[in-house]
């Protein structure tokens, strides 16, 4: 393989770490492979002890590269969590050239003028992604470069998240001996792999059912509208079926992996399984029935946070494409039923079509992939780039990632 081919992603939740490898051919991508290992030091999204964190994140990676035989240097790092917020905000410039031919020097201009705005000093402008150009007026512009006009405008929204936060993670990467290539925004990057064109453009809610946390971000018009978090995740079924079944956490959690089934209806009582129970050394027999009565009632509370989340946001009756699921939990059996019934809306699973990641709970990582290399096709001047190996450019990651995320716009 041609150096310079391979890119890297890391997907760091609370219940697994991931370092996918993927090969770039063209402005597509293979992957090539895979490092999955349980999370330790995060709670609920959040790091909540670095040394376990970037233990996990070194256990992740050493599992990619043997599989591949390379030495990862670097990779793209999935952020999320309840500290991302959008703001709405409104830029204004004048056309500079003069023939007033709108180029990307206007439309860098105005974006930076968009910037301008009272934050709290705990908080960090990440970008500001574009809702619409307006021309000389004229309004729904997605494009303005190569137009005429004098009066540039933009409608848009910054991203901001908190700088706590963002600095433990690449903190956590760069201990692990990771360079961070530049960080991605994870419903961003979940979208370009989950969502069809006409999801985004007519109406979609993307929901990431983690471990720890619901993830609940809404698409309109091609643009990320809004995006919020719902404490409570997949660790909240297992924290049930252990109580339920009285057995342990882990024993817990493989049962909900191989015999779970979210809707009753769907669950079959001739599926049968033995756990052992806390405390003793004997194994008590269940049938999926049993598993699914613990199951739905913790399902139901989850998915109806989503809807009201939803309701709260202004989008509950907007959402022409419906939702759109991932998560490592909405690969139990009878999720889309019971889903469908809850939210009252069509409902899709969304899967990675890639051999090895078929699994709704590599949506973030396989995103993060095909998001980089989407970034780099728009980018035809810069020059190729390795990403097996450090990238490192001016102006610290904060700067790498307004420049990243620029790419949305």
């Amino acid at each position: 393989m041609a150096k310079g081919e391979y890119i890297v992603s890391l997907d760091i939740g609370t219940s697994k770490v991931r370092a996918i490898i993927g090969e770039q051919t063209g402005n597509s991508i293979n992957v090539i492979g895979v490092g999955s290992v349980d999370s330790e030091g995060i709670r609920h999204g959040a790091i909540v002890d670095i040394d376990l964190t970037v233990e996990s994140i070194r256990q992740a990676v050493d599992q990619a590269e043997r599989m591949v035989g390379i030495h990862i240097g670097s990779a793209y790092v999935g952020i999320s969590g309840n500290h991302i917020q959008l703001q709405g905000s409104h830029g204004v410039v004048a056309v500079s050239s003069p023939d007033r031919e709108i180029g990307e020097e206007d439309i860098e201009r105005v974006l930076q003028q968009a910037r301008v705005v009272a934050i709290p000093p705990e908080r960090e402008i990440i970008d500001v992604v574009a809702k619409e150009f307006i021309v000389d007026g004229l309004h729904g512009i997605m494009d303005p470069r190569g137009m005429l006009g004098v009066r540039l405008e933009v409608e848009a929204y910054l991203i901001t998240g908190s700088r706590t936060a963002i600095h433990n993670v690449v903190r956590c990467v760069e201990k692990a001996d990771i360079e961070v290539a530049n960080l991605v925004l994870a419903p961003m990057a979940a979208s370009t792999v989950a969502l069809t064109p006409d999801d985004r453009k007519l109406g979609v809610a993307l929901v990431d059912i983690g471990a720890g946390a619901t993830s609940v971000s809404v698409f309109e018009n091609n643009v990320l509208v809004g995006t919020s978090i719902i404490p409570m995740g997949g660790d909240y079924v297992t924290h049930d079926i252990a109580i339920g079944l009285r057995t342990q956490t882990a024993a817990a959690e493989q049962v909900k992996l191989r015999h779970g089934c979210a809707f009753v209806d769907a669950a079959s009582e001739n599926e049968r399984f033995q756990v052992p129970r806390i405390g003793s050394n004997h194994e008590v027999e269940f049938s999926q029935v049993d598993l699914s009565m613990i199951i739905e009632p913790r399902m139901q509370e989850i998915l109806g946070l989503v809807r009201k989340e939803i309701e709260r946001m202004g989008y509950l009756h907007d959402l022409a494409s419906g939702y759109v699921l991932h998560g490592g939990v909405v690969s139990m059996q009878g999720v889309g039923e019971l889903a469908e019934m809850e939210l009252q809306a069509p409902v899709r699973i969304a899967i990675p079509d890639f051999i090895g990641v078929r699994d709704p709970s590599f949506v973030n990582g396989v995103g993060t992939l095909a998001y980089a290399v989407r970034a780099n096709a728009r980018n035809t001047h810069a020059e190729p780039t390795s990403y097996a190996r450090p990238v490192r450019t001016g102006g610290g990651f904060l700067a790498r990632l307004r420049d990243w995320f620029r790419d949305f716009v």
